[in-house]
């Protein structure tokens, strides 16, 4: 079975149900259904064959829906674009993808025309007019409104080719096959326990894996109701939660931190609001305990990498939520923490998690090598650092690329971020590596402080004191105005640091 598939079954059965809503805009599943597919003999029309790369660069908005769900039903692979990429990584992604058509708005366009790309065919635009030499989207929708027959297409074939951060050199794309984001979204669901009357705000940025799973792919799979917001701005989100009676909310930590800090969060009725996720990142202690108290809903972190499509673990809804902890594996996964040899470690001992499960990617798109140090022995290695209970539970230390080696000793950022969040007079932290010439290495602290609060070096520095043996302690501590953030709400670290 493929996405299409089962989209295509639950509209049928949805035909008047408001599949999303941005504003005063929305469309029903049985529009979406029909404009989807459209889009799907459009492509094909133009000569796109299965498994050819088409690409979308949009920012969240109802043509993003018809766009994913019309690439994926004419046999073609997904690839979307980070709003926020300049021209040197569009230019890469594209050609590296070898994309033959990208579908995006105006506002891109001289990104897009700025790029060398040896692959591109056709642009299509979601908006401007005939006079702007591009295919439109309202123009190029052929008129069988029917799910398009494909042949010699199975479930195997890679529905999303979804760009890693890169963050450790080039970017590089994760194949997820139709089977893998089926299976990952239907084992979400029954992890969760959700259903098709929860609404489902997406403020997480569309061409992300983690609101193309939980956001898009989730509530469609359901027939649930979809609340898109365009961009990310505290109040507008609890604006929105309150007078859509949105429900389920996910999110990534440095948005729930931006939410505490909306001054007039009082005004608002989150009554409705049941469930929040948070992914993507470690969530801080501090941060979840008072976003639960101020607006009386309870978070289940989670995590996973892209290449789990994305979920890979999370709190349970009615079981035992331990503090600190992402949570269990999902249905059907399997996850082991090991050494450097992988070896499997013992119960609460620090190594790499590593997962394995039908949600697992096939592999990065030409990068064989990549592929197999990542898929080696059958199980994705996921680069992060953890540790596992007795009861199954997954702890997120840190990423093996952000722990810092102070003189042959380990220092995890995480462990020291947790405790600077409960200082009464810090807003947001981050801890980086920086160079030492006697140690190599040693922690940087770099720090928001609350509205009207001021704080020193020393100050800080003996507050790490009290908790942390002296190599821990941040020699340096800079304050700033505001963290470097990525597209999805990720602390910039690497912009941070200065290795």
């Amino acid at each position: 079975m493929l996405i299409g598939d089962i989209i295509s079954k639950t509209a049928n059965q949805k035909k008047e149900k408001t599949a999303a809503v941005l504003e005063d805009r929305k469309i029903t599943y049985g529009e979406l259904e029909k404009e989807s597919n459209k889009l799907a003999h459009g492509l094909i029309d133009l000569n796109i064959k299965p498994s050819d790369m088409v690409s979308i660069m949009l920012p969240n908005c109802l043509e993003f829906l018809t766009a994913y769900l019309g690439v994926i039903k004419s046999g073609a692979t997904m690839v979307p674009l980070n709003i926020s990429f300049k021209t040197p990584a569009v230019e890469y992604i594209l050609n590296n993808s070898e994309a033959k058509i990208v579908i995006t708005s105006k506002k891109f366009l001289p990104l897009i025309k700025e790029s060398n790309l040896d692959f591109l065919e056709n642009i299509i635009l979601v908006d401007g007019d005939k006079d702007d030499g591009y295919i439109l989207l309202s123009e190029l929708k052929n008129q069988k409104t029917s799910l398009p027959e494909l042949q010699n297409i199975d479930q195997e074939f890679t529905a999303a080719c979804l760009y890693t951060s890169g963050t450790t050199g080039k970017p590089k794309g994760a194949m997820l096959t139709h089977h893998n984001l089926i299976f990952d979204t239907q084992k979400t669901i029954e992890h969760l326990k959700i259903d098709d009357t929860d609404r489902y705000i997406c403020v997480l940025p569309m061409f992300h894996a983690f609101a193309e799973t939980v956001c898009i792919l989730l509530p469609l799979f359901l027939g649930a109701e979809i609340v898109i917001v365009d961009r990310f701005l505290p109040e507008k989100v609890l604006k929105t939660i309150q007078e859509k009676n949105v429900t389920f909310f996910a999110g990534v930590p440095t948005m729930y931190s931006a939410l505490l800090n909306v001054k007039n969060k009082e005004e608002f009725d989150l009554s409705h609001l049941n469930l929040c996720i948070s992914g993507g990142a470690a969530m801080p202690q501090q941060t979840m305990e008072n976003f639960e108290e101020t607006f009386k809903v309870k978070i289940l972190e989670g995590n996973g990498p892209t290449e789990t499509s994305p979920v890979a673990y999370v709190n349970p809804v009615d079981g035992v939520r331990k503090t600190g902890s992402v949570g269990l594996p999902i249905p059907e996964t399997k996850v082991k923490i090991v050494d450097e040899d992988d070896n499997e470690v013992s119960f609460g001992e620090i190594g790499e998690i590593i997962v394995q499960g039908e949600h697992v990617m096939k592999g990065y798109f030409k990068m064989p090598e990549a592929t197999k140090k990542t898929l080696r022995g059958g199980w994705l290695h996921t680069g992060d650092l953890g540790k596992m209970d007795e009861d199954g539970y997954v702890y997120i230390v840190d990423r093996k690329k952000d722990m810092i080696n102070v003189g042959g000793m380990n220092v995890y950022p995480r462990e020291i971020e947790e405790q600077l969040y409960k200082h009464p007079k810090i807003r947001e932290a981050a801890v980086v590596a920086t160079k030492d010439e006697l140690r190599g290495e040693i922690p940087k602290a770099v720090i928001v402080l609350k509205d009207g609060e001021t704080a020193t070096e020393r100050e800080i520095q003996k507050y790490c004191m009290q908790y942390f043996a002296n190599y821990k302690i941040p020699k340096l501590v800079d304050f700033i105005e505001e963290l470097p953030k990525n597209a999805t709400g990720k602390i910039d670290k690497k912009s941070l640091s200065d290795l």
